[in-house]
């Protein structure tokens, strides 16, 4: 039978098949599975590029498999995105009302009917549009729909919704532009329109746009845009340049952006500034307000003298929690304990009750001497299983509370959950390598879940060695105590080996991974890292370069082996630059070592744990917590035995020469 003409029986087959699998009937086998697995993966990346010989080489009863295989939706799928440009629309057509519901379908649907559009099929497109996407509010999909609609003559809803589509701050997507020359054609775009757009681009902070915009408004609104670049580009520039006798609404509104930009890079400079400033011109309470707070609050995170003193001078109206916090984390940079106390006081109840102030609290209430009121506090927060818990136990020399307590597994549930056919797919997709689409696939499923019934489908991740399915499962069932689930060690030969290579421990890797993927092979972050231990590619070319593993990106990034490989010498690389210190080397892996050569004291020692809650960046600041709370539960899942945190906790110095930090 020609595989072609199998496709309609295939989804059904393949999930009768798997579901017979696991429950054990005798109509599958493994074998089955593994043999109808192992040719997809022997397939899919050719079929990917367009490349359908590949399968009608296969061996007849190859191909009878392959198509009663659960993805042979997704290899079909994949063979129609890579030859849309000329595959039959009928062949297309017959897969998606055959497989519709199906997230390689609904993909396939979408760049169908783009693809329908870009070749002039506009009722086409506009047939699918109004079926499935109108109303979703996609900017892309909503001005095909109006080229459509003008090109078929019904121009009665375009001029509106065009307009909507047009009135916005930033770059429209380029699939407007047909619809934007309709409405300057027919001159349906007035000065007010222009003005409107011109603001958007303004609170946007696209002051490029804008100063495109205000070429057809007036010179007036030109100029305008200029000085916003202008404030923008060289902001210390535009405020010394400002010399104007009076200024409007737009020209402080500018003055204050310039201050707040200066701000990020010289908060003294900025103050500097400032002061002569909002003295001469008559802005806004609130503009005055938001620039104080600006300022005082990175006056703070850069450690510098006058911080404390601007904090608290603020107005009452000026402050928020985050000035209260960096109140509290300044004085404790200058171990000023009963100024810590009171700063602490002054938190909202829900901020003094969270692990970091009760920690700081007790600790504040040792060191002024107040033991009988301190040690109830930290007795109390060292039965928690978290970074302060165990640094409060090491304050009193309490055990760390790290009991396992196994899930109990329902195996009813288990079953049920296994044979679901969203589930089955998701399984398949992971285990092809298809990580993303099947993270996709089970977390749809695992969102409309009852707590308990999460729980157990984290147990049957486990099971399945998907593990970042299980630790996100497992969480959102509320299950903090299986340890198991919760920190797996996958990858556990390679982990050791490279670990051990690179000189470092290998629970700190452990951590760091944990910390950055949850142990997703493939996962890619916003800023472009890429794999288990999310390197950048920059980074993962410069040290493959060093140790001398053959380099080619995503590819290398996204094998296992290979990122643990160079994540873990990365790991090293830091460890050795800032001598020894685990502290410092985990905060230069997350936000840069020439960030953290810049956070380092100019004179002196400081204590780690302070130094930590002074970092400026608050993603840092929780990740290197993270990551040494994860590495003290691997060193004890891995060995039996508690490993103090403290003990882990180098004194921050200057020249970055760490000592270990003297026992309380």
């Amino acid at each position: 039978m020609p595989v072609t003409r199998l496709v309609a029986s295939g989804l059904r087959n393949s999930i009768a098949a798997v579901a017979l699998l696991v429950t054990g009937l005798p109509f599958a086998s493994a074998a089955d599975i593994e043999r109808q697995r192992e040719i997809f993966k022997s397939v899919y990346a050719e079929v990917e590029l367009g490349n359908w010989g590949v399968v009608d080489a296969l061996p007849q009863d190859e191909q009878r498999q392959l198509a009663d295989y659960v993805l042979w939706p997704d290899l079909r799928a994949a063979f129609f995105r890579a030859t849309l440009a000329n595959a039959e629309h009928d062949e297309i057509e017959e897969f998606l009302d055959e497989h519709g519901v199906l997230r390689p379908a609904r993909d396939l649907r979408y760049r169908y009917a783009v693809h329908l559009a870009n070749v002039g099929d506009l009722p086409g497109y506009l047939s699918i549009y109004q079926r499935y996407y109108q109303g979703m509010e996609v900017a892309r999909l909503d001005c095909l729909a109006l080229r459509a609609e003008i090109d078929a003559g019904q121009h009665r809803r375009v001029v509106n919704r065009a307009t909507d589509l047009w009135m916005v701050g930033k770059s429209q997507v380029e699939e407007c532009n047909p619809v934007f020359a309709y409405l300057e054609d027919r001159q349906l775009l007035g000065p007010a329109d222009y003005r409107g757009r011109f603001q958007l681009a303004i609170e946007a902070r696209e002051f490029t746009r804008a100063r495109w915009l205000a070429k057809s408004i007036d010179q007036q609104h030109i100029d305008i845009a200029s000085d916003w670049l202008m404030a923008q580009q060289d902001p210390a520039a535009f405020v010394r340049g400002y010399n104007r006798s009076t200024s409007d609404d737009t020209g402080r509104a500018q003055l204050v952006y310039a201050i707040e930009r200066i701000t990020y890079s010289d908060p003294e400079l900025a103050d500097e500034l400032w002061q002569p400033l909002h003295k001469k011109y008559n802005f806004s309470t609130a503009q005055e307000l938001r620039t104080a707070r600006h300022i005082a609050l990175w006056m703070a995170r850069d450690g510098l003298p006058d911080a404390y003193t601007l904090l608290t001078d603020l107005p009452a109206a000026a402050q928020s929690e985050e000035v209260l916090r960096w109140r509290a984390r300044t004085s404790l940079r200058h171990r000023d304990w009963n100024k810590l106390l009171e700063d602490i006081r002054f938190m909202p109840a829900a901020e003094q009750g969270s692990d970091e102030w009760r920690y700081w609290y007790g600790i504040a209430l040792q060191r002024t001497g107040d033991r009988t009121a301190a040690q109830p506090l930290l007795a109390e927060l060292a039965l928690e299983r978290s970074y302060y818990g165990f640094l409060a136990a090491d304050e009193l020399s309490l055990d760390y509370a790290l009991a396992d307590a196994r899930a109990q597994a329902d195996e009813a549930i288990i079953a049920a959950l296994s044979t679901r056919p969203a589930l089955i797919r998701a399984r398949e997709l992971f285990l092809v390598g298809l990580d993303g689409r099947g993270r996709s696939e089970w977390d749809a499923v695992i969102a409309y879940l009852a707590p308990e019934e999460k729980i157990q489908a984290a147990i049957l991740a486990h099971r399945w060695q998907w593990h970042s399915r299980a630790i996100s499962a497992a969480a959102s069932g509320g299950e903090f105590d299986d340890l198991n689930l919760r920190y797996p060690l996958p990858w556990e030969q390679s982990f050791r080996l490279h670990a051990e290579q690179a000189n470092i421990d290998m629970t700190w890797a452990y951590g760091v991974a944990r910390s950055e993927s949850l142990f997703m092979r493939d996962v890619r972050s916003s800023a472009g890292a890429i794999g288990l231990m999310q390197l950048m590619p920059a980074t993962g070319r410069s040290v493959a370069r060093e140790i001398q593993l053959p380099y080619s990106g995503l590819d290398t990034l996204t094998n296992p082996q290979h990122n643990i490989r160079l994540g873990t010498s990365y790991l090293g690389k830091m460890a050795e630059r800032f001598g020894g210190n685990q502290v410092l080397a985990t905060a230069a892996y997350n936000a840069g070592p020439h960030r953290v050569d810049r956070w380092l004291p100019e004179t002196g020692d400081v204590d780690a744990r302070i130094w930590i809650e002074n970092i400026p960046f608050n993603e840092t600041r929780k990740y290197v917590r993270r990551v040494m709370a994860a590495q003290t539960i691997f060193h004890w899942r891995m060995t039996g035995q508690m490993r103090r945190l403290s003990d882990e906790l180098l004194l921050v110095q200057a020249d970055a020469n760490a000592q270990r930090v003297a026992q309380n």
